[in-house]
């Protein structure tokens, strides 16, 4: 039931721990999933990428960025300290660290933009039924996942191989700092590309075929198992969260479904930051559509979609290559060119590919210019041609959901009502703009408070939702024929 406090907050309240890309947020939610508004702590930093495809971070200095943020929160939040009945945490994903008996790490973090294994990934390919393994795992054979890094870690570095007592994620190695022990989280798991996506188990198969045994992975826990008993000095430096539950870490594309109100297959989150994602979470997923991945938000939920390694990377290349103007000169130019009028084809790969095709060494390509194309026009059929890459994950993913609402987040739309408009187009769908501006850490917040029992369903609360962008049909037909020259451009340069 809740409870109200002096300050007219109702408790039980949730502290979130949102470990992204580029920062940690600690946050305070009600009951009710709202923010707090007025406690929020925040601390940037960049994953250290190398020329050779690394992309790395120190996992210590992980942790001890995590805790001087709850450090901050908790000293902010006073006597609401005390409210607090769970703590809930999201991480980005899929990520990697081998440690050794003690639980010390013997490799960096490795993020799942970490292409070294490139090679790996191909002769897994190679050797092994990557149609059968994706159908069973969800994921298939490629440099995001643990597969290709194992093979990679044991071809490169054998002796930190032999060394290895067990592969953990970063919400485990958070979770063993603090209580000594950990569980691995069926939804970051499911990102690894080694569970069993049906049977909620490590994939036996998959293990035999890469030469490691299932006691060097931790025991599977679902998202609504919490740990309690912080050990020293963890408890008496956060007396309040000594006791409360800690909940496993999820992905942090799960919990940005949940917390924009897409828990369920009516609802389909459409994000577009940096790079790109459409996810679907639904109870069942027989059969993972090709290209895509299946993931599990928990137990109950699995989420389906495909994400892309462009979008709002490739506006912001653009528009520091082509010298273009200031943003609101660049909206109006944009708004008033016709759909495909410029006689280009673009593939806007200029960070590889995932899905659907995977080619994670394709390059950019551009064809139809002329003396005369100028760079809006390259602008625009740019920010086309990526929306042309939403649509081949939609073709695959929403097929039979023609009543689904596609709700939109992530800077990328936001920032521009032009592009928008052109995805709106390009999917023939209504956009619904979201206006929750903390969705992943209200994400994880909502599946706290369901698991404690102080709401019933995730699904069940309102959603926090803005603007309706109707498209126009006379532009998504146009936008068919520019589709089709694409995918003939990507037959021919990529296959």
């Amino acid at each position: 039931m809740p409870v109200t406090m002096a300050s007219g907050v109702e408790g039980p309240l949730v502290l979130t721990i949102d470990i992204g890309s580029s920062s940690v947020r600690t946050m305070l939610f009600d009951v009710y999933g709202h923010a707090v508004a007025q406690f929020g702590v925040r601390e940037a930093y960049e994953l250290h990428a190398g020329p050779d495809g690394t992309s790395v971070d120190d996992p210590d200095a992980a942790l001890e960025r995590v805790f001087r943020c709850i450090d901050e929160l908790l000293a902010d939040a006073g006597p609401l300290a005390g409210a607090i009945g769970a703590v809930a945490i999201d991480t980005l994903v899929s990520n990697f660290i081998a440690i050794d008996d003690n639980g010390r790490p013997l490799t960096p973090l490795i993020g799942y933009a970490d292409t070294r294994n490139d090679a790996d990934a191909a002769h897994l390919r190679q050797t092994l039924d990557e149609p059968l393994i994706h159908q069973r795992t969800g994921c298939l054979l490629r440099t995001s996942y643990w597969p290709a890094r194992l093979a990679w870690l044991k071809r490169t570095q054998p002796d930190v191989w032999r060394m290895a007592a067990r592969f953990i994620t970063l919400g485990e190695y958070l979770e063993l700092r603090l209580f000594g022990t950990c569980r691995a989280g069926l939804s970051p798991a499911s990102w690894t590309g080694m569970l069993d996506r049906t049977r909620l188990v490590w994939d036996t198969p998959l293990l035999d075929d890469l030469g490691v045994e299932q006691k060097q992975f931790s025991p599977l826990a679902n998202t609504s198992d919490p740990i309690h008993g912080l050990r020293e000095p963890f408890g008496s430096r956060w007396p309040t969260l000594r006791d409360v539950p800690w909940f496993p870490a999820i992905g942090d594309g799960a919990a940005a479904n949940i917390g924009s109100g897409c828990a369920s297959p009516d609802r389909v989150a459409l994000t577009v930051g940096t790079t790109g994602a459409l996810r679907i979470v639904r109870n069942i997923v027989a059969d993972v559509p090709a290209g895509l991945w299946c993931y599990r938000v928990d137990a109950q939920r699995a989420l389906v979609g495909g994400a892309t390694s462009e979008g709002g990377n490739v506006y912001a290349w653009l528009r520091r290559t082509l010298q273009l103007p200031e943003p609101q000169e660049v909206e109006q130019s944009l708004t008033h060119m016709l759909p495909d009028a410029h006689g280009l084809t673009i593939l806007p790969l200029w960070a590889g590919e995932r899905s659907p095709g995977w080619a994670g060494n394709a390059k950019a390509s551009i064809t139809g210019m002329t003396m005369a194309t100028t760079p809006i026009e390259i602008l625009r059929a740019s920010l086309e041609g990526v929306a042309y890459r939403f649509a081949l994950i939609a073709e695959r993913l929403l097929a039979g959901t023609e009543q689904a609402q596609i709700v939109v987040s992530g800077g990328g739309l936001h920032q521009s009502a032009a592009w928008t408009q052109i995805v709106a187009d390009v999917l023939g769908r209504a956009l619904i703009l979201s206006q929750e501006p903390e969705a992943t850490s209200r994400g994880a917040a909502l599946l706290a408070l369901e698991a404690i029992g102080a709401i019933t369903d995730v699904a069940t609360l309102p959603a926090n939702d803005g603007a309706i962008i109707m498209p126009n049909l006379e532009h998504y037909a146009v936008y068919q024929g520019a589709i089709e020259r694409q995918r003939q451009l990507y037959d021919l340069l990529i296959g």
